[in-house]
This record gives C-alpha cells, sequence and structure tokens, in this order.
C-alpha cells in the first residue's frame, strides 16, 4: 500500500513560491481547503503560515470574511425564512463584531485565519475583509457601509497596492475582485439599491438602509473561462498539494471585468 505523503506547511510555502507568490507582496486569497486534499498536517492553520512563510515579514496576506447571516432576514434565499418571523429575527440579531462574528460560506481557511493574532478585519457587518501583514490596516481600516465593494473598499484598497489573487482551488464564480469591475463598468442592468444592516446607534442597536448596487456572481464563471482565454498569458498557474491554482495581478482581472461587463452584461 503505497501511502501519500503528507502536505505541510513548508510544502505549502515552496509549491507558493513555485508558483509565483513573492516576499514583500499583497496576496488576497481565494481557497477551499478540501481541493488541498490529501492530508494536511495542521490543517487550515498549515496553509495560512505556510503563505505567510512565502509571502515573507513584509508581505500582506489578505481574505474575504463575509457574514451574510447579518443581513435583512427579509432578503435571506437559501433557505428563505417565513416573514412570519422577520421582526423577531431583526430584533435579536446580534451586532457585527469583528472578533466574534463567523465567516458565513467562505470555508475554513478565512474563519481561521480571522483569528489569528495580529489580524485585522474590516467593519462591514456583511462584506468584511481580513488582513495581516505591514498593509493590513490601510486595507482593513476604512470600509463604509455604502458601496461595500466598491472603490473605498478592501477591494479597492487592494487595487491602490497592485495586489495578486491566488485562486487556491476555487473557481471564478467566487472571484471577489470581479465585484469592483461591477462598480466601474457601465452596463444593462445596473441598480442603486438600499439595503439594511443593523448598526450601533445613539439609543442603541437599529437597523438602517445605504446605497449600494445589485452586484451579481452569477456570470462571473463565464467571465472567467473569457479571461484564461484571452489573458491566459497573465495568469501563473500551478498547484499548491491536489489544488488547482491561478495565480493574477488584481488589476488585470478588474480592468477585464469592465471591458467584458460592458460588452456582454
Amino acid at each position: 500500500m503505497i501511502v501519500e505523503k503528507p502536505y505541510t506547511r513548508t510544502s505549502i510555502a515552496d509549491e507558493a513560491r513555485a508558483l509565483g507568490v513573492e516576499p514583500g507582496s499583497v496576496l488576497f486569497v481565494h481557497s477551499s481547503l478540501k481541493a488541498i486534499g490529501g492530508w494536511i498536517a495542521g490543517g487550515a492553520e498549515a496553509v495560512i503560515l505556510g503563505l505567510e512563510d512565502a509571502l515573507g515579514d513584509e508581505g500582506t496576506l489578505v481574505m474575504p470574511t463575509q457574514s451574510s447571516d447579518l443581513t435583512d432576514p427579509a432578503i435571506w434565499m437559501s433557505p428563505p425564512l417565513d416573514p412570519l418571523w422577520w421582526d423577531l429575527v431583526r430584533r435579536e440579531m446580534p451586532l457585527y463584531d469583528p472578533d466574534l462574528t463567523v465567516t458565513r460560506g467562505m470555508g475554513a481557511v478565512p474563519e481561521t485565519f480571522r483569528k489569528q493574532r495580529g489580524t485585522r478585519r474590516s467593519p462591514h457587518p456583511h462584506l468584511s475583509f481580513a488582513a495581516r501583514g505591514p498593509q493590513a490596516s490601510y486595507i482593513t481600516e476604512r470600509h463604509p457601509l455604502e458601496y461595500g465593494l466598491g472603490e473605498h473598499s478592501p477591494l479597492g484598497r487592494l487595487y491602490e497596492l497592485d495586489a495578486w489573487v491566488l485562486m487556491l482551488g476555487t473557481g471564478y464564480g467566487t472571484n471577489t475582485s470581479f465585484h469592483l469591475g461591477e462598480y466601474r463598468a457601465a452596463y444593462r442592468g445596473k441598480k442603486e439599491l438600499r439595503p439594511t444592516a443593523k448598526v450601533p446607534g445613539a439609543n442603541g442597536p437599529e437597523w438602517v438602509s445605504f446605497a449600494d448596487i445589485n452586484f451579481d456572481s452569477d456570470d462571473f464563471e463565464r467571465m472567467g473561462a473569457d479571461f484564461d482565454t484571452e489573458r491566459a498569458s497573465k495568469i501563473r498557474r500551478g498547484r499548491i498539494g491536489r489544488a488547482e491554482c491561478r495565480l493574477v495581478r488584481q488589476s488585470v482581472m478588474v480592468d477585464y471585468a469592465v471591458r467584458w461587463l460592458e460588452l456582454y452584461r
């Protein structure tokens, strides 16, 4: 019987370097622990530490830490909530707490990373990002409620910092950077919305409305397939464990998304 060698912090760091992760860079990671496969000595912690080793002390690691459980129950769809309970849920829902609030749908790696000592998490109650490293405060400290994935969000800061995006076993459907392209592009069907969030108020917690757009990832896989073809020379490909990976400058992704959305959406 052949026993597969375990993946480790060291092997993950080595494979990240081989892929093109450079010391001192800003790296925005989407990850699937399951896609790495096999047995990882240390699990999600080893993945995080391995990526940090590849980045070095001057590098900054960033991950999405969204918390859709704190949205208005009226918009829940998977599954929907009986309207009979909307007011109860709104009244009892806890306020966002960057230390306590768990992620939803982000996976084990971001959920572990947000709790690592020294990690900073942005203050948006629904669309937060976590970062650790020299640029962490700049990326996360300003995250306005309005236009939560737009120019003044951590996505905008990543663009300014010429960050890299690592898709570690994930597809384009969860590629958050494409959303920044939605804010910049002019396309049919783009609308201004007024979602709500529960925030601290002068007399206690209150639900407030704020401005945003109807961002939508339903066509991101199709856009990503075109991106793979048309920008193939800009994509560094490799594996970390068994996971197929892409490493791309975020600015290349965002600029492509603007053009694609204006042509095809």
